[in-house]
């Protein structure tokens, strides 16, 4: 069965390279995306990522999908479902206008919010030098978004909420592994959005040119894609192996961003996100050595 576990030795070498996939495949999908909107109304870029990823998971899943549809806990998935499509909203929002490299950036605090969420969500704890990890993470976000300056817009506050929402939804994740397969989360990661969207989606419908379909249907791939080897890359290696590896996406970001937009970051956005890496890294490191039982 697709969601059966597989019991393998960790192989982190492997592990990473699904993750660095992970990023190529996620930011592709942005490209692609920021790409469209330029042409389309966001609304309908954002259901065809939500309803051909639901396709290709549905064709993933072929005969078994009665039955890998079934989750033990409905509504945290649907829950989760909404936290997916909340993050897509507001980060395609953000993106329309921002810089690729500045949302991607901004997005860098989705692990670090994780790890303040964890506390009232998931009982952890936290102790003092994460604390200052997480301090230093927002610091570089305020050095990003400059607040007082021309520099602060509307869309970087949006990319913000999306960073909060993404953290939501990986929290969620989270407290599913243990109740529902890899699949059946990957299928509903896509329901909401694609269930919401083909109901407003016709009421700002602009003609697609037909080459642009192989676009609209390639971003749904694409999502589907990256969430495929997101789950390859946490279940072949540990998460504090594999998870800073994430921040390649600055790397993709900043290369797409040139060749498709002509954008390239400016000093501003990459103090910040130094900080914000820099901080996010730490907090890998110390929650790797706490579950080592290193520290306390």
């Amino acid at each position: 069965m697709l969601n059966a576990p597989a019991e393998s030795p960790d192989r982190p070498l492997i592990g990473i390279a699904w993750m660095l996939a992970t990023m190529f495949w996620f930011v592709t999908l942005d490209s692609t995306a920021k790409y469209l909107m330029q042409s389309y109304p966001v609304v309908q870029v954002i259901w065809a990522r939500f309803f051909f990823h639901l396709m290709f998971v549905a064709l993933l899943m072929g005969r078994q999908l009665p039955l890998q549809i079934r989750s033990q806990w409905p509504s945290n998935q649907y829950l989760r479902s909404l936290f997916m499509f909340s993050t897509t909203v507001l980060f395609f929002i953000g993106m329309h206008i921002l810089p690729l490299t500045t949302a991607a950036t901004i997005m860098f605090l989705s692990p670090i919010i994780v790890t303040m969420l964890s506390i009232p969500l998931l009982g952890e704890k936290v102790g003092l030098r994460r604390w200052i990890g997480i301090a230093i993470g927002f610091v570089g976000a305020l050095v990003v978004m400059r607040p007082g300056s021309d520099s602060l817009q509307l869309s970087i506050l949006v990319v913000l909420a999306a960073a909060f929402t993404h953290a939501l939804y990986q929290v969620f994740t989270r407290k599913l592994r243990s109740r529902d397969g890899p699949i059946t989360s990957l299928f509903y990661t896509a329901v909401v959005g694609a269930a919401v969207t083909s109901v407003i989606a016709p009421f700002y419908w602009e003609p697609v040119v037909a080459l642009d379909w192989l676009l609209f249907v390639f971003a749904g791939l694409a999502g589907c894609i990256g969430h495929l080897c997101l789950i390859r890359a946490f279940r072949t290696a540990p998460a504090s192996v594999v998870a800073p590896f994430s921040y390649s996406s600055l790397l993709w970001a900043t290369l797409f961003g040139f060749v498709l937009f002509g954008d390239l970051p400016d000093g501003w956005t990459l103090a910040g996100a130094a900080l914000i890496i820099g901080s996010g890294l730490y907090i890998f490191h110390r929650e790797h050595r706490l579950k080592a039982g290193s520290i306390r």
